[in-house]
This record gives structure tokens, sequence and C-alpha cells, in this order.
């Protein structure tokens, strides 16, 4: 038995679009980890989700209606047990680029702060995410330069800042949103952060060995796409 075992580290990427609500909650759920892990060195890792779906061929949760009607039953349970203030935004979903494009273009130090402003005020207070005044009041909120965020989201550097963030997000395996990455290791979803926390601590209970065994079995089927 090989069971992975990564040196402990305190290095966390976090790949996000302010479109996913759980993005919200895994940012609040960071925030308090961050509480009692001083010394974690959090990473926030702006992508476009609909072209990390586009590229490995999937469709969004909202694009699929009953998983959308769930998505917001589930984020209102969720939130509910957090003790998050949750009204969701204007509309979604919506075109989430000015958005991120804010974030990405904050200093690196600062991203985080951008990232939180945003989903704060879009999940939690319900502003339009798409609205560039919106955003704008939102960053100023937190003590960021709002204005000048947003005259950059229209520089060419930073439109294409964004798209080599995706591109190299996709071309390292990430497929949704939200994603940790510790050290090789992805995790996908707000909720397996205990995984995230395990990793972190060098004390992955991954076996390779039985992992190595499945991903090899042959494939007996295979769905067919229009």
């Amino acid at each position: 038995m090989h069971t992975l075992r990564h040196t402990a580290t305190t290095t966390l990427d976090f790949y996000a679009d302010p479109i996913s609500p759980y993005v919200y909650i895994a940012w609040h759920r960071l925030v308090a980890l961050q509480q009692v892990r001083p010394g974690l060195t959090l990473r926030v890792r702006p992508v476009l989700l609909a072209a990390l779906l586009g590229y490995f061929g999937q469709l969004g949760p909202a694009e699929i209606a009953p998983k959308r009607v769930f998505t917001f039953k589930d984020i209102l349970r969720r939130c509910d047990a957090l003790g998050l203030p949750l009204r969701g935004p204007a509309t979604h979903p919506f075109n989430p680029l000015t958005a991120l494009r804010a974030v990405i273009a904050a200093p690196e130090a600062d991203r985080g702060r951008a990232l939180g402003a945003i989903v704060d005020a879009g999940w939690g207070r319900g502003i339009d995410m798409a609205d560039p005044d919106a955003l704008r009041e939102a960053l100023g909120h937190v003590g960021l330069d709002g204005h000048a965020l947003l005259a950059a989201t229209a520089d060419p550097a930073t439109k294409q800042s964004l798209i080599d963030a995706t591109n190299a997000a996709a071309a390292r395996g990430v497929f949704g949103v939200p994603t940790f990455a510790v050290a090789d290791e992805l995790v996908f979803g707000q909720d397996r952060l205990p995984d995230v926390i395990r990793i972190l601590d060098g004390d992955d209970p991954l076996d390779q060995d039985r992992l190595a065994v499945m991903l090899a079995r042959p494939a007996a089927a295979e769905r067919r796409r229009s």
C-alpha cells in the first residue's frame, strides 16, 4: 500500500469565480481557517468558470433546470448552517468578466480582499455583480481603490491575464470552482475543506496504489454525445 503523504505546507491556491455561490461559502470558510492558522498563505486564483466548463465539455449547474433549483436550496441550507447572510445577486447567471478582471487587476496580496468584497456584496447583500458601479462601490467598501480596479478591467493586459490564468488552471486539471490546490493535489468543492486541511498537514490518507488500479480499469460503456 502506497498511502500519499505530502510534506506539510502552508500554501493554498484558491481557484474562484464569483458566479458560484459555493465560492462565497468557501471564502468565508477559508477566512475562518486563516484565523486558526495565521501562517497559512492563501493565493486567490481568479478563473472564468464558463471557459473551464467549455474546456472539459460540461454544463454549468444553472444550465440544468433541476440542478439550478437544488443548488439554490442547498446554498440556503449551507449559509443557514454557517450563519452567513444570503440574498443572492440581482441576476443569475450573470457575466462575471468585469468582476474577475477587477480581482486579477489587484495586487496579489489584495486579491482575497477584492474577491471577498465582491462575493459578500453579491451573494450576501444582493448587488448586481455584472454592474461596474456596484462592483466599484463594493471594492471601495473594503478600502480598495474601486475606481482604479474597474478602470483596469478595460486594459488588454488585464483581460489577457485572466485568459492566461484560466488556461493554466485548465491545464493543471481545474474543472470547476471552488477548487483548492495544495502542492500537486487538487480538491474540488467547499465541503471538502477537511481534506484540504489533512493535505496541508501532510496527512493525506489517499492510497496511490488503489487509485492507480481503479484508474486503470477499462471503460465498458460510453455515453453518446450529440
